[in-house]
């Protein structure tokens, strides 16, 4: 579904990835792990064409997307969910899902699928983005993406700054994603929450993958964790 071979990207004069190679099979959930500041949000938008990586090459169902622009990387089905949720905050929590989808390669989520798993979109159907929390903006800004029919989904940092109940509903969120087939790229803080969802993890650590693993194995040793994330 998505193969990254050996990307380099810059922000001006700073060398931020320095040869970052991963990929993701159709259907897993695979997380981007790592410190402040070790190029997994840089990683993210590298993929989505925000930033173009100079050398390395990025394949999205087989063909390759080095370079095209962000709007033409979403209508081939990639969805992307950013730190800052980017919803319409002018428009009511209904107008932002019904709005035109821009690509994707199957049917996206009916309103009826997304209110059996958002209920608290539902309670808030006619208020404006502006109006709800930031939970509520962050599952409005997934469900946005589920109802596209994108076939993967990019979630950058999807728990930070939520109470842990909403942790939990975000989690029974993406375990349901998986069932459907959905295939996830997660860039997340929260180890907790993202060996409860992982099928496998990256970590990132100096703009390198220092470590790639499953997630059994990630789970059970201490001393990777320690070494590349401080816990």
């Amino acid at each position: 579904m998505l193969e990254i071979k050996d990307i380099h990207t810059y922000y001006g004069e700073s060398y931020i990835l320095q040869g970052v190679s991963l990929e993701l099979q159709k259907g897993e959930l695979v997380t981007l792990l790592g410190r402040n500041g070790a190029g997994k949000t840089t990683t993210i938008k590298t993929i989505m064409g925000f930033l173009i990586p100079r050398p390395g090459a990025i394949h999205f169902k087989g063909r390759e997307i080095t370079g095209l622009r962000p709007h033409q990387i979403a209508r081939m089905g990639m969805g992307f969910v950013p730190e800052d949720r980017r919803i319409f905050s002018s428009l009511t929590v209904l107008e932002n899902l019904n709005l035109p989808v821009v690509g994707g390669g199957s049917d996206g989520w009916s309103l009826d699928k997304i209110f059996e798993h958002f209920s608290i979109l539902e309670e808030r159907i006619r208020h404006k983005g502006s109006e709800l929390s930031g939970g509520e903006q962050q599952m409005l800004a997934i469900a946005r993406i589920l109802r596209s029919g994108a076939e993967l989904l990019l979630l950058d940092e999807p728990t930070e700054g939520l109470a842990p109940f909403l942790i939990r509903t975000i989690e029974g969120i993406m375990k349901e994603i998986k069932k459907s087939g959905m295939t996830v790229l997660l860039v997340e803080q929260n180890i907790h929450f993202a060996t409860e969802v992982a099928d496998r993890h990256y970590i990132l650590y100096g703009g390198k993958i220092a470590y790639h693993e499953t997630n059994q194995e990630f789970k059970g040793n201490e001393e990777v964790k320690r070494k590349f994330l401080g816990i």
